[in-house]
């Protein structure tokens, strides 16, 4: 029997007290010497067995009666097991993630790691099922339910423990996000609705670094019934301290750019703080000393350089780990772009369109954009345009030069027609294929643009409000075009006044731009504006005259091979001296998977590209799990939650028990019962008390 408030069971000692002062006083204690009994034998006080039986039966009756008021108050019940939860003998299913991320390289983690992995695993019950998974940037499927249930009960955590074994940390970077959903999902994927198990658990096994992308998790939908446990491994020493190359924009690297800078981090917690950057392989190169406080980062310039001595390995001295202390470069190449302009204007004259396209595309330290003018009245060579991505045309053409540019544009090449007369018109049909009528337009004042297409990838760089505003540039000067004969063409710009501005006609695998009116002063401002010079180089990177150029690049990312324009098999020597062939037309190279210098040699000169790692991993400070909680994960319970949680269940079921048998209430009438037999034989005892007395 059990008590649902046990506490009341203590009021029935209170029936205790009674019985044992009626046990005292049944020897007494107390004596007194006196003169006279001095010569008599002592005896022991007699008391009646009348007295006795009497008391003793009263005192029986009126005791039963506290014990069942107490009973009843204590509110007992008989005790039932409690019936389990039918899923619980489904046992688990645990998605076991495993961090094989660069910064898992340090010290003794993936040891550690091993070892907790293979305690879960032990730790499983053989109706548990468990699937296990690797990530980095991406997640890796070890081994599925399916197989972990098709192993032996006794084996399956040796086996896949082996499994695990048998894997090193790669070099990528930490997708901690990522991997988080793709194990949500795989619940998802292999039990939707969560029935076949009671419990649906993530274990992660990481260094839980604070560089780990968390990307996704922000606003996720969590499936109900999987909660989170995270099993943390910790470095011994704290200290380290990584490089990172500091990319330059473009448009600012200049021909006279110093060098390299590069960025050095110090994880928060570091007990370090003076470190040391050298050029490895380069005899007499004097390191640069470098002061970086903890959680802080400094940028400097590359160690120098004697004349002529070429390098392409930094490293970094002073912190404990050093997976992350080498730093590739590969200085880029300038890339030669040529742009044929085809006209009579004079270089130096201001008041002609050749003088601002020749200082509209300046040279720089990636890039050198060469402009060839030719005259219109001057045969074109084939060897003229070999080589051309973008030709601008701003006169009438000879037929011979006509015929040459046409081939150029069906071939690919992006040619730009500026209109400074109607009666260039002729060629321009000829060009594009079709009659254009081209006329003068009336001037009347100024025109302005006043619709353009920004979702046109010509004018895509302007769509920001801060760039769109085209007004403060004047048309004194434009043509009337009609290419209502063209159904190829399309207006991505209108003057105010409805006419079309500037055209876009498909010509096979080229690409013809028509624009109505000159940029010299005598038509417009155009030339004169901040927009010219992004409209340009906005038509040329539509020309596929600006590429990506191969340099730098991080484990794990995709490098594109096509600006070698290699007609042969492209084969990469990967750092550690393996050969990947790509096949013919195949320009995607995927295998980035080492940090270090990656060549083609296939090609000559030899193409050279660097790959290193993500300087997130150098981030190795703790990341608070209170992140995860911030972010919505669902999280396991404490142990002592869990407790409270049993303790409220097994209350609330003793709680029902004793409502459904409610022996409160049999206690309760026993006492009554009992109380109205102690009146009748206390009454009949005085009663016969009272006649013994008169006789």
């Amino acid at each position: 029997m059990s008590f649902l408030a046990p506490a009341f069971l203590l009021g029935a000692l209170a029936v205790a007290l009674p019985v044992v002062f009626h046990l005292i006083r049944r020897t007494s204690k107390e004596k007194m010497t006196f003169s006279s009994l001095m010569f008599l034998q002592p005896t022991l006080p007699r008391l009646t067995r009348r007295n006795r039986l009497e008391n003793i039966f009263l005192l029986f009756l009126r005791c039963l009666v506290l014990c069942f008021l107490a009973l009843g108050f204590a509110r007992p019940f008989f005790q039932k097991p409690m019936v389990n939860d039918p899923q619980a003998a489904a046992g688990q299913k645990i998605v076991l993630l495993v961090d094989t991320s660069a910064s898992m390289r340090r010290q003794n983690l993936w040891s550690l790691a091993l070892a907790k992995a293979e305690e879960i695993l032990r730790n499983t019950s053989p109706a548990d099922q468990v699937a296990v998974f690797t990530f980095d940037q991406r997640a890796r499927l070890l081994a599925g339910f399916d197989q972990w249930t098709a192993m032996n009960a006794g084996e399956r955590a040796a086996l896949t423990g082996k499994q695990l074994a048998g894997l090193k940390p790669g070099w990528a970077s930490t997708h901690l996000g990522s991997a988080l959903l793709t194990a949500a999902e795989f619940f998802a994927d292999t039990d939707p609705q969560g029935r076949t198990a009671s419990v649906r658990r993530i274990v992660l096994i990481t260094d839980l670094q604070e560089g780990s992308r968390l990307d996704g998790l922000q606003g996720y939908d969590w499936p109900r019934g999987i909660e989170v446990s995270i099993e943390p491994v910790k470095a011994a020493l704290p200290t380290n301290a990584g490089l990172q190359w500091v990319v330059d924009a473009e448009d600012s690297a200049q021909a006279a750019d110093p060098g390299v800078r590069v960025r050095v981090l110090n994880a928060s917690g570091s007990r370090r703080e003076q470190f040391q950057i050298r050029w490895e392989g380069v005899t007499g190169a004097a390191p640069l000393d470098v002061y970086v406080p903890p959680g802080q980062s400094r940028i400097v310039p590359e160690p120098a350089l004697s004349t002529n001595a070429a390098a392409d390995r930094l490293t970094l001295t002073g912190d404990d780990d050093d997976f992350d202390n080498a730093l590739y470069l590969v200085q880029p190449k300038p890339e030669r772009v040529n742009v044929l302009f085809l006209g009579d204007d004079a270089e130096n004259d201001p008041a002609q369109m050749l003088y601002y396209v020749k200082r509209a595309f300046q040279q720089t330290r990636r890039q050198v954009v060469g402009v060839v003018a030719l005259s219109a009245k001057l045969p074109l060579a084939a060897s003229d345009a070999a080589g051309v991505t973008f030709v601008i045309v701003t006169g009438s053409l000879p037929r011979a030069q006509l015929e040459i540019v046409k081939k150029m544009l069906h071939d690919g090449v992006t040619v730009l027609v500026v209109m400074r007369d109607a009666r260039e018109g002729e060629a321009l049909s000829e060009l594009a294929g079709a009659s254009i009528s081209c006329s003068e337009a009336q001037a009347s004042g100024y025109a302005m643009f006043g619709q353009i297409d920004f979702e046109d990838p010509l004018f895509a760089p302007f769509a920001d409000p801060r760039f769109s505003d085209f007004t403060k540039i004047h048309f004194w000067k434009h043509r009337r075009l009609d290419t209502g004969q063209l159904s190829r063409a399309r207006t991505v710009a209108r003057f105010d006044n409805g006419d079309a501005a500037l055209v876009e006609i498909l010509a096979d695998k080229g690409r013809l731009f028509v624009l109505a009116s000159g940029w010299q002063p005598s038509d417009s401002q155009l030339a004169l504006s901040s927009k010219f010079v992004p409209l340009l180089y906005s038509m040329l990177e539509l020309s596929g005259g600006v590429r990506s150029k191969l340099a730098q690049y991080h484990v794990g990312d995709e490098v594109d091979l096509a600006p070698l324009k290699s007609a042969q098999p492209l084969i990469v020597r990967k750092p550690d001296g393996s050969e990947v062939r790509l096949a013919i037309g195949e320009a995607r190279f995927v295998q980035t998977e080492l940090p270090g210098i990656y060549t083609v040699t296939s090609q000559q000169p030899l193409a050279r590209f660097a790959v290193n790692l993500d300087a997130s991993e150098s981030r190795t400070a703790p990341l608070p799990v209170e992140e995860f909680m911030r972010l919505g994960v669902p999280m396991k319970m404490q142990e002592v939650e869990v407790a409270k949680q049993a303790d409220q269940k097994r209350r609330l079921h003793n709680a029902e028990l004793e409502n459904q048998q409610k022996l409160w209430r049999w206690l309760i009438v026993a006492s009554l019962v009992v109380l109205l037999m102690e009146t009748c034989l206390a009454g009949w005892l005085t009663r016969r008390a009272t006649n013994e007395a008169a006789i």
